[in-house]
């Protein structure tokens, strides 16, 4: 675990907020002279809390109305399986998050559809194609409550 200070939270803080601002702006906001802030910013990169900035897209927007969460059980968990499982998993544009879960079913799947004809149609071309399934249960999402990523405050 990397140890994170009072002055780390907070750029952690104002750049969940706004990944987009500048690095004087965040220097102000934290307390920070510009270099400063820089290197704080290039050491969290470097340590590996900070792994990427991304835009957060509204999915119904750009005519994905359906977002749906499917359980998958492989026929069986060796290290082969589950590899082949995920590599193929990862080259199905639809999937946006496969999690490796405990308890009954092996993958939890995020999956964005135009429509629920859209689903089945995703269903039929890739999700029956993955390697390994034995089971597959889908969920569709009613409407999303939060998203939200671990606030700087907890670490």
């Amino acid at each position: 675990m990397v140890k994170v200070d009072k002055i780390d939270k907070s750029i952690l803080s104002v750049l969940q907020e706004d990944a987009r601002i500048t690095n004087l702006d965040l220097a102000k906001k934290v307390g920070l002279s510009a270099s400063a802030c820089l290197r704080r910013v290039s050491s969290l990169e470097s340590a590996g809390i900070i792994q990427s900035y991304n835009a957060e897209f509204d999915l119904s927007k750009l005519g994905h109305d359906v977002l749906v969460l499917v359980r998958i059980t492989l026929q069986g968990q060796s290290a082969v399986m589950m590899a082949e499982f995920e590599a193929a998993a990862r080259q199905v544009p639809q999937i946006l998050a496969c999690f490796l879960i405990a308890g009954e079913e092996d993958y939890l799947l995020r999956i964005a559809a135009r429509d629920v004809t859209d689903f089945g149609n995703i269903h039929v071309t890739y999700l029956s194609a993955l390697p390994h399934v034995l089971r597959m249960e889908s969920n569709f999402v009613l409407r999303p409550v939060f998203n939200r990523s671990l606030d700087a405050s907890a670490f």
